[in-house]
């Protein structure tokens, strides 16, 4: 005999309600009440003999007991999801959402991709980029990149590519105010961006001029935007590698000096626990991992 199952209805509020830290929120997503919500989700409560939600003061918070059901319950939706979803489109071809960082994008995983869709002709890709904690996105994905390990409750995650930083710049730029010592980069301008606030600051300190000051400095909010801005002369990014090899033996970029090279947090593929055994999945983690491995060490 099947175990008994909670009412779905109320299922389904609690998950919105939980995963929006709202009842009036999760009321206008599934076209109910806000008294519908609270309805179903005190039924839930009823059911299970647990309390899901703290409330307090007319305002209610997810209880810890309720935020380890929120990561089953979305579990079982995403089995239902991915299974309907297969039994509904048997021939067609699969389609994967790829949720990657912004700068890992567009300098590491998208010139690659060609070699994925030669090899895997019925899987379609769609890449989304954002530098949101995967718990915090908008919509759905089958897999996302972010840098790593972390805790990602619900989800499998593995580490597949190392990373280290190293000052970069244009040549044209060397070529005018050479650089063959870390402190000569203090007649140059460094680049920043928000999302590394403490990069420059960390190299410095293992080059051993933790208290350079730099002719001038500019900020930009994403790292993309650094590392073009190197790219087109204004100055000089700490630039990760591999990632930034292919503009390296291009000639966009070069690193002046030899070292240090830091070693800093590498990325990890993540997907959701419930579509962990998908074979369109396990292929692409398994293609990631075997592309990182083919780089040369730094």
């Amino acid at each position: 005999m099947s175990q008994p199952l909670p009412p779905l209805n109320a299922l389904r509020a609690f998950e919105a309600a939980a995963r929006l830290e709202s009842f009036s929120a999760a009321a206008n997503e599934l076209f109910v009440t806000h008294g519908a919500v609270s309805k179903q989700i005190k039924q839930l409560e009823e059911w299970l003999g647990i309390k899901l939600f703290e409330r307090s003061g007319g305002r209610v918070k997810l209880s810890d007991t309720g935020w380890r059901y929120l990561v089953q319950v979305q579990d079982g939706f995403d089995i239902i999801a991915n299974a309907t979803a297969q039994l509904q489109q048997p021939n067609r071809q699969r389609r994967l959402v790829i949720n990657s960082t912004p700068t890992l994008a567009m300098h590491w995983l998208l010139p690659q991709l060609t070699d994925f869709q030669r090899q895997h002709p019925d899987v379609e890709l769609r890449l989304v980029t954002s530098d949101r904690d995967v718990s915090r996105l908008d919509s759905p994905f089958d897999l996302a990149i972010r840098r790593g390990p972390g805790d990602w409750p619900g989800y499998i995650s593995k580490p597949f590519l190392d990373e280290w930083e190293i000052p970069l710049c244009s040549p044209t730029l060397l070529e005018r105010n050479a650089i063959h010592t870390p402190a000569d980069l203090a007649r140059h301008t460094l680049l920043y961006a928000d999302t590394r606030p403490t990069a420059w600051q960390r190299w410095l300190t293992l080059a051993g001029v933790p208290e350079l000051k730099p002719a001038a400095t500019q900020q930009f909010d994403h790292f993309y935007l650094a590392l073009q801005a190197a790219m087109d002369g204004l100055g000089i990014t700490l630039g990760p590698l591999p990632m930034m090899q292919a503009e390296i033996d291009a000639g966009t970029l070069v690193a002046p000096l030899s070292g240090p090279t830091v070693r800093v947090r590498g990325y990890c593929w993540i997907t959701p626990r419930a579509v962990m055994n998908d074979p369109a999945i396990t292929a692409f983690c398994q293609w990631l991992e075997a592309r990182a491995a083919a780089l040369e060490p730094v």
